[in-house]
């Protein structure tokens, strides 16, 4: 896997298996869904906060925030990955849509799991095998009807809290979180390893071990993934937009914009508006 935070092009995706880590955290601009089927626990690092989905769990993200499963001891799970024009097109309760689009995933406990979720997810791995436009149809219609009933169950706020023995990891969720939450402001490396209590270069290798990249390119990945929010759920001007997001100028917020996602902050508006 390439060992930088790279956005990846959306892509209507399904597919099963046993979880394997990630090496680095990494985005793609779509709505990602995941059922754990059978085993235990899935531990991603999610947008600055630890987020554990448990057997039988269903959850909704939206993955442009940068994210990396760091811990799994699941056997076997379900994902299916629905490009973000699609997941706007639905038409979906303001508030839910902000809340995702904000960084709180949807996570559905074992005890709302519905008895058709594996044969569902299952069936819909093998709808996008399929050539037939017609299963695609019905494919998302169900993806759909699934995440609007999984935004019923869940709750307001999912439980975050790790409480695992690896020290590296738990400076980690320090940092990224302190990202999370300042991500806006004026931030340096210092900034951040403060946060975990860490000299800056200490700090710096705790994070590359687990994160697999660097404080600063993690931090540019908050802002744009805050970016692209803003530019899909309001009519702020794109200067206003950099400076919201965090980034110092918008020549800064243009290049890293570009870079990321391929085309100019206007460009991305008027394709999701």
């Amino acid at each position: 896997m390439d060992p930088q935070i790279k956005i990846s092009p959306p892509e209507l995706v399904g597919w099963a298996g046993r979880p394997s880590l990630m090496d680095t955290a990494h985005q793609h601009d779509d709505l990602e869904i995941n059922f754990v089927a059978e085993g235990g626990t899935m531990l991603y690092l999610f947008g600055g906060e630890p987020v554990e989905i448990g057997p039988g769990s269903v959850t909704a993200f939206w993955a442009a925030v940068p994210h990396q499963l760091v811990a799994n001891s699941a056997t076997r799970a379900h994902w299916v990955h629905v490009p973000f024009a699609t997941f706007l097109g639905w038409g979906l309760p303001t508030a839910l849509v902000g809340r995702l689009l904000s960084g709180m995933p949807l996570i559905a406990p074992p005890s709302a799991a519905m008895d058709s979720d594996s044969a569902n997810f299952t069936q819909w791995a093998a709808d996008l095998s399929s050539a037939q436009p017609e299963r695609r149809r019905i494919l998302l219609l169900e993806v759909e009807a699934r995440v609007r009933r999984l935004a019923l169950d869940a709750p307001q706020a999912p439980a975050r809290q790790y409480s695992g023995g690896d020290p590296a990891l738990r400076h980690v969720v320090t940092m990224v979180r302190h990202i999370a939450e300042h991500f806006r402001e004026p931030l340096t490396v210092t900034d951040v390893a403060a946060a975990a209590r860490l000299h800056p270069n200490y700090a710096m290798t705790h994070f590359g071990k687990i994160v697999r990249t660097t404080i600063i390119d993690y931090l540019t990945q908050c802002r744009l993934a805050e970016g692209r929010r803003l530019l899909v759920t309001t009519d702020l001007p794109i200067a206003a937009v950099a400076s919201d997001s965090g980034f110092s100028s918008v020549s800064r917020f243009y290049a890293a914009f570009k870079a990321e996602c391929g085309v100019p902050p206007a460009a991305y508006r008027r394709q999701h508006r």
